[in-house]
C-alpha cells in the first residue's frame, strides 16, 4: 500500500479543515444576553445524540500560494463520530468515517485514501466536533466574542494542544436555534476555511451505510500518514 505525505494529504482536504455556516432563516426572536457556559449548554442540547444532514458550499483560502477554491454539497452526521462529505462540486469526492477509519474516495481518478479518523480528524479539523459537541468543551479554550451581527453568538475556539493545522476556529451559532451557522478555520500559515449549510434537517434516520465504504475493484489505494 502507498504512502501520502500528510502535506499532500491536508492539500487534498484543504476545505474540510474549515468551515463556515450560512442560516436558512435568519430571522429571530432574540433573547436576552446568555453567559458563555448558558450558550454552550444549549448548544450541546441541540447536538448531543441526534443526526442531522444539510446542503454546504465551500470556501478554502491557501494564502501562501494565492489560491481560493469553492465547492459544494451535502453533509451527513450521526452521533457519536460518523460523518459524510459528498462533495458534487467542482468534481466529486465522497470523505467517510464510521469514528474509527477514515475513506476519502475520488472517483475520477479511481482512488481511496484510508487511514485513522481519530488522527486525522484531531483538533477539531474537519468540524469532527459536530458528531460529537462535547468535545468542544474537552479540547478547546473557548471565548465569547463580540458578533457583528445581530442574530448569532460568535464563539473562539483555540486548540488546548497548539499544532501547526489549527490555530484557532470561530463559530457563528444562532440565537433562536443554537445551531451552529458558521465555522472559520486558521492555521499557522495564514489559511482560511470555510463552509456555509443550509437546508439542516435534525433528527433524521441515516443508514449504517452512509459511513462505511467498499473500496471498488482496481482502485489505487494510498495510506494516509498518521
Amino acid at each position: 500500500m502507498k504512502k501520502m505525505s500528510t502535506h499532500t494529504s491536508r492539500i487534498l482536504i484543504k476545505g474540510l479543515i474549515l468551515i463556515s455556516f450560512i442560516a436558512v432563516n435568519v430571522s429571530y426572536a432574540a433573547e436576552s444576553d446568555l453567559t458563555l457556559d448558558q450558550i454552550l449548554g444549549r448548544v450541546e442540547k441541540n447536538y448531543t445524540g441526534k443526526s442531522f444532514q444539510a446542503e454546504f458550499v465551500q470556501e478554502s483560502t491557501i494564502k501562501a500560494m494565492d489560491i481560493v477554491d469553492f465547492a459544494s454539497g451535502k453533509i451527513f452526521v450521526r452521533y457519536p463520530g460518523m460523518m459524510r462529505w459528498e462533495y458534487e462540486k467542482p468534481e466529486k469526492q465522497t470523505i467517510i468515517t464510521d469514528g474509527h477509519k477514515l475513506w476519502i474516495y475520488r472517483p475520477s481518478d479511481n482512488q481511496v485514501l484510508t487511514g485513522s479518523a481519530p488522527a486525522f480528524f484531531s483538533d477539531g479539523k474537519g468540524a469532527s466536533f459536530l458528531s460529537d459537541i462535547k468535545l468542544i468543551r474537552q479540547k478547546f479554550r473557548i471565548s465569547l466574542e463580540d458578533s457583528k451581527e445581530d442574530f448569532f453568538y460568535e464563539l473562539k475556539l483555540q486548540p488546548l494542544e497548539k499544532k501547526l493545522d489549527v490555530t484557532d476556529i470561530r463559530l457563528a451559532v444562532t440565537k433562536k436555534s443554537f445551531t451552529v451557522i458558521r465555522i472559520i478555520t486558521y492555521n499557522s500559515y495564514g489559511d482560511e476555511n470555510r463552509i456555509e449549510f443550509a437546508n439542516h434537517q435534525f433528527d433524521v434516520k441515516l443508514k449504517d451505510s452512509l459511513f462505511s465504504f467498499k473500496i471498488p475493484p482496481g482502485a489505487d489505494v494510498l495510506q494516509l500518514d498518521e
